[in-house]
């Protein structure tokens, strides 16, 4: 009886376990941060590529599909969409927008790469093009 009863006890236990090393994989601390702490933005070079300020110090570079071409001029915004969760751990986490105030131009961009920069990476960023 004590062995039948462990056995479902662990049986219950075990999709919680792997729940919840499938998380921490995805959370916090892999690379991964929440759209709230999400600071400002830069499109340096007119390129295809975005840096995200996310916190104080963090800035994640995002790569967007050839051809893109985002530039950051007067008073355009950038928008992520947030559908479900609001952890950005990959591309497909970023549903992105490049709008204009006056509602006359709204840019689609897709996202095809995410990576949190190195220290080293941040400094060596231009002044002019780094996120405010």
């Amino acid at each position: 009886m004590r062995r039948m009863l462990f056995a479902i006890v662990l049986g219950l236990l075990a999709p919680a376990a792997v729940s919840a090393t499938a998380a921490a994989d995805t959370g916090p601390g892999h690379d991964c941060f929440a759209s709230t702490q999400w600071r400002g933005w830069s499109a340096p070079g007119n390129s295809n590529i975005l840096l995200l300020r996310v916190g104080i110090n963090d800035v994640y570079r995002v790569e967007l599909t050839p051809g893109t071409r985002v530039f950051r001029a007067g008073d355009r915004f950038l928008v992520n969409q947030s559908r479900g969760s609001t952890w950005v751990c990959a591309p497909i986490d970023l549903d992105l927008t490049l709008n204009d105030p006056h509602g006359g131009i709204v840019q689609p961009l897709i996202a095809t790469g995410l990576r949190k920069l190195t220290a080293t990476e941040v400094e060596a960023i231009p002044a002019h093009d780094r996120p405010s």
